[in-house]
């Protein structure tokens, strides 16, 4: 275990430049780092990225115009600053100095964290917040940054940027948050975007977990091959273990690839390093005996399905990585309840209500796996599939619920630019195609809000209506913009209007 610091020193971003960007005798401290110039304020450095839609370099003279009091530029874009009289620094690559300047701006404080990174294509965010409990149920001051929320000390904070992994300057300044709270660990949700953006380029990170791995993001990475190749960049730079899934057909790649000793964990490979044996289905949640190379001991987790029994093994994973107590951690384990969005239960009877994150393929097809073992009435899929996304999302999805749901309603998800007649329309096809007769196994209702009523008004006592997709999620991106959405909310709004009390 590192020494705890109490306070996060603040650095000299200049010594987070690379050796390329020579001398730095006319670079001046700054107060800030910035990404974007409309957050530029006098005194701040501002990095010129060049990103997908927009390149920084353009908006220079804007961030010039702000206050700041030095620039970081790509090389052969020195003219940028050169006419604006800014002092700056020319790099290979501004994304990747963006890292490392971040680090050394807050004086690198995941040096001063023991830092757990969680990673995988599903159960990265259950996985993470496992973790976090198990931690603090072994006596450990923990941070927390994942999908749903940032937890520092006693301060929690809801996620609502839908960015799973922060920029790198959002990461250093909770990793430097967290060392001035006294948090010994943190623990990391480490999304494929975040590895291979460099996000997280300079965290140095202690253990490396692995959940589940399927595809995902192929629209952002361009093959299966080089999303997991991102993925194993976690891996090649941990100091004390890795923690992978010996289920998935990766697990040798991961861990020939892994320079710490690898920790695997399994449900069905008898020969990992932990295991759970006899679980049983328990209310919410399951219980099972973990047997681990040292010990044996009765685990439960309030959290339904083996996948998630598969989550508590992965977190069980790091705590002996870690070599902390895993029988306090149990504790922890046992008593953390369901992650917003995650199989969130929003009515039980007289009809089961439950809205899940699930937006792939893989994961619809968990989800309803699980809840069809849980009623006896017919299951009930809303959802849809996000627009600028991969289009393979769309078939698993379909597939999923062709196979395993009895009657589906097709809607909006995230449709952004592309037209949501056009999704759903790719939706119908893929259903068609596994034998799902339209009006007698789905139907359409682009709009989710009344896609949803839909759903629940179908619904006949005994009956589950899962709303799938969008989770704990604050807004839906239409072609118009970004809207307040939650369908949770939106559930309970249908509920409301179909059993309201008649007026007398």
């Amino acid at each position: 275990m590192r020494r705890k610091a109490s306070m996060s020193a603040r650095g000299d971003w200049r010594t987070g430049l690379p050796p390329e960007a020579g001398d730095q005798g006319d670079l001046p401290p700054v107060n800030a780092v910035r990404l974007d110039s409309r957050e530029v304020r006098p005194g701040d450095l501002f990095v010129c990225i060049p990103g997908q839609r927009f390149d920084g370099h353009d908006f220079a003279a804007a961030a010039g115009a702000a206050g700041a009091a030095a620039l970081v530029v790509e090389q052969g874009r020195e003219g940028v600053a050169e006419a604006l009289g800014v002092p700056a620094a020319a790099v290979p690559d501004s994304r990747r100095a963006l890292s490392s300047i971040a680090a050394a701006h807050e004086g690198n404080p995941s040096e001063r964290l023991t830092v757990v990174g969680v990673t995988g294509t599903n159960g990265k965010t259950t996985t993470s917040l496992l973790i976090h409990a198990a931690l603090e149920a072994a006596g450990e001051e923990v941070g927390l940054i994942n999908t749903v929320e940032t937890r520092i000390g006693l301060r929690q904070s809801l996620n609502d940027s839908r960015m799973s992994t922060p920029e790198a300057i959002e990461i250093q300044r909770l990793l430097g948050e967290m060392v001035d709270a006294g948090c010994e660990y943190a623990v990391v949700e480490a999304t494929s975007h975040g590895l291979a953006l460099d996000r997280l380029a300079d965290v140095a990170f202690d253990v490396g977990v692995l959940t589940q791995l399927g595809e995902d993001h192929l629209d952002f990475h361009g093959s299966v091959e080089a999303y997991r190749a991102a993925k194993l960049r976690l891996f090649e730079r941990l100091s004390r273990g890795a923690v992978l899934n010996a289920d998935d057909p990766e697990y040798a790649r991961f861990a020939e690839a892994s320079s710490a000793p690898v920790l695997s964990y399994a449900l069905e490979a008898a020969s990992a390093d932990l295991t759970a044996r006899r679980i049983d289905n328990v209310g919410d949640g399951s219980t099972f005996e973990l047997v681990t190379p040292e010990v044996s001991l009765h685990a439960q987790v309030r959290l339904p399905g083996r996948f998630n029994v598969a989550n508590a093994l992965a977190a069980f994973g790091a705590v002996v990585a870690l070599d902390l107590d895993p029988y306090m951690a149990s504790v922890g384990i046992s008593q953390t309840p369901g992650v917003p969005g995650r199989l969130q239960r929003v009515l039980t009877t007289p009809i089961g209500v439950v809205v899940d994150y699930a937006h792939t393929g893989d994961a619809l097809a968990n989800v309803l796996e699980l809840l069809r073992g849980l009623t006896d009435g017919r299951l009930i899929a809303v959802f849809g599939a996000a627009g600028e996304r991969p289009r393979a999302r769309r078939t698993g999805m379909a597939e999923a619920a062709a196979r395993q749901a009895d009657y589906a309603v097709l809607t909006e998800e995230d449709s952004r630019s592309e037209p949501t007649d056009e999704i759903i329309d790719e939706i119908a096809r893929a259903m068609t195609a596994e034998g799902a007769a339209e009006g007698r196994r789905f139907e359409r209702v682009p709009d989710r809000a009344d896609a949803i009523a839909r759903a629940i008004a179908l619904a006949e006592q005994g009956d589950v209506v899962l709303i799938a997709g969008k989770g704990h999620e604050p807004t839906i991106e239409r072609a118009d913009g970004s809207h307040p959405w939650d369908d949770a909310e939106a559930a309970r709004e249908a509920l409301r209007e179909r059993f309201a009390e008649p007026d007398d």
